[in-house]
């Protein structure tokens, strides 16, 4: 009998600047190549998915994926204040056609972390029109668009954006101010209530949600009083700010997704908002982060108070091995599988990504995908083992035959 109900949604997820390519009107494109910046090389043309999209959904599609999310690229939509591109918008089109041609549900972001460039010149999230801006461009792309987007979301990790650009100067515009961050963190939150009502006025009835980072937060010392105070000031911004607004009421949307990564322990010792390491000896990604698949079910369980039925829109690792990737899908799918026999309304897991992709600051280095890029070979596609293994549990619904792989390289 398998575990998973036969209506799950299985897929994996892109984000346009990360894939497409050349999209030098952003605030990250000026971010790369500013030398001042911590980025570390241009996405340039990033793994050319402008112009090979439809062999990528049919590579997806072959692999037993039944949804794919992506981005819309806003600098694309709108060059310039007010005026939108015709052509960008019939690119997307086509885009959208390609998924649904393919047998692919499709998951179109709003916005995911890049913002054009005069946008950014007007002081981005921070400017008093923000959320009017941002609602006539998610307005326009409803009208074009809304009746080939079946799921929507709004924003994608508000709260890795206010700490990204507004905290921790990784992101642009590369500011180091709490004020900021939480000042940003609740426009996010309100974005997406724009974003939600624009879009129930387009075309087509696209079901709605925004993308929430849930990190799983611990002291780094039990008890401790600064540390346990540093973790209830985070859990207050990242995690309870936003489900507190959705279960507020109003129009909401008609969903939330979950993206969950690791652990995150907090260290008050050198100031109230600082992270520890991971342990020693516990296993680790490219990225630097634990590997810890407990927390990921209890961000399962906390993101369902907020009364939406929940979609994980991403969940992955950055490794060189391959093996570690099937491991890690064994054991966080294990935890959708325990949620979903105790009632967790889920409704589908797009892992990230779906391709080896430009990891922001970080470049090219992070390899999160299950099909690998060549990037000596004409960006060659390169299915990894994961990859098909991912889709035996999509095709049957259970985790069977990934258990199997997982018992075999371990020796069990």
């Amino acid at each position: 009998m398998p575990s998973f109900p036969k209506d799950f949604l299985w897929g994996s997820a892109t984000a346009a600047h990360q894939v497409e390519g050349g999209n030098h009107n952003n605030d990250w494109w000026d971010w790369e190549h500013d030398p001042a910046s911590p980025a570390v090389e241009s996405s340039g043309d990033a793994i050319d998915h402008l112009h090979r999209y439809d062999e990528d959904f049919a590579l997806l599609a072959s692999l037993g994926q039944n949804a794919h999310r992506l981005s819309l690229e806003w600098s694309r939509i709108e060059p310039a204040p007010g005026e939108f591109s015709q052509s960008a918008l019939d690119h997307y089109a086509r885009v959208l056609d390609s998924l649904d041609a393919h047998g692919l549900t499709g998951f179109v972001t709003m916005y995911h972390f890049t913002v054009p460039r005069w946008f950014a010149a007007q002081g981005g999230w921070l400017a008093e029109d923000a959320q009017e801006i941002f609602g006539r461009y998610v307005e326009r792309v409803a009208r074009a668009l809304g009746d080939r987007i079946p799921y929507a979301c709004t924003v994608n990790e508000p709260q890795i954006v206010a700490l990204g650009s507004y905290l921790n100067g990784e992101f642009p515009p590369g500011h180091q101010d709490v004020g900021e961050a939480v000042a940003v963190n609740a426009t996010l939150a309100r974005a997406h209530r724009t974003a939600v009502a624009a879009l129930r006025a387009g075309r087509g009835s696209p079901k709605i949600g925004t993308c929430l980072h849930l990190p799983y937060l611990e002291p780094l010392r039990p008890g401790d009083e600064a540390d346990e105070g540093a973790v209830a000031m985070a859990r207050a911004v990242m995690v309870d700010h936003h489900i507190d607004d959705l279960r507020a009421g109003g129009d909401v949307g008609d969903w939330v997704g979950l993206q969950y990564y690791t652990r995150t322990r907090m260290d008050a010792s050198g100031g109230a908002l600082d992270t520890a390491p991971p342990p020693e000896g516990v296993e680790t990604t490219l990225m630097g982060w634990e590997v810890h698949p407990a927390g990921f079910g209890t961000m399962l369980r906390r993101i369902a108070e907020a009364g939406l039925p929940v979609v994980v829109t991403e969940n992955g690792i950055a490794t060189a091995d391959d093996e570690q990737r099937i491991r890690y899908l064994d054991s966080h799918l294990g935890e959708v599988e325990r949620a979903l026999a105790e009632g967790v309304d889920i409704r589908g897991y797009l892992h990230w990504s779906s391709f080896d992709n430009f990891e922001w600051a970080r470049g090219y280095a992070p390899t999160f995908g299950l099909v690998g890029i060549d990037r000596t070979d004409g960006l060659r596609r390169i299915p990894r083992r994961s990859a098909h293994l991912f889709g035996e549990v999509a095709r049957s619904g259970d985790l069977v035959t990934l258990r199997a792989a997982v018992g075999m390289s371990d020796g069990s």
